[in-house]
């Protein structure tokens, strides 16, 4: 993996130097309004505290973004692809779901 093709993949923009500047924090941004980071491993990764700790403090130095961690786990062809978001940030996806598919009907109709 390549954060160029990862990021290519979810339509976000690279960041100079993979966020290592002053300004540009993160690995990239989606639409101006997500700051992600990628981590991609073999078999497992960890979340800490103290990485998604550096999620949220790259996200609030681009402009107060939303923080998102998309992790790769796998090699070759048989990737998983996860994002792990804020409990806050999940809830309001999740109402904006209900309401573009009216909350009377159910997820596996």
């Amino acid at each position: 993996m390549s954060e160029k093709s990862e990021a290519k993949r979810d339509g976000a923009k690279l960041q100079k130097n993979s966020g290592r500047g002053q300004y540009q924090k993160g690995d990239a941004i989606l639409d101006g309004y997500i700051t992600l980071d990628y981590k991609e491993y073999a078999k497992s990764f960890s979340i800490s505290r103290d990485v998604w700790s550096k999620v949220c403090g790259d996200a609030m130095r681009n402009n107060q973004t939303i923080p998102a961690l998309k992790v790769i786990l796998g090699e070759g062809n048989s990737k998983i692809r996860l994002f792990v978001i804020s409990e806050i940030f999940f809830n309001e996806m999740w109402e904006a779901w209900l309401e573009k598919y009216d909350e009377k009907e159910t997820v596996n109709e």
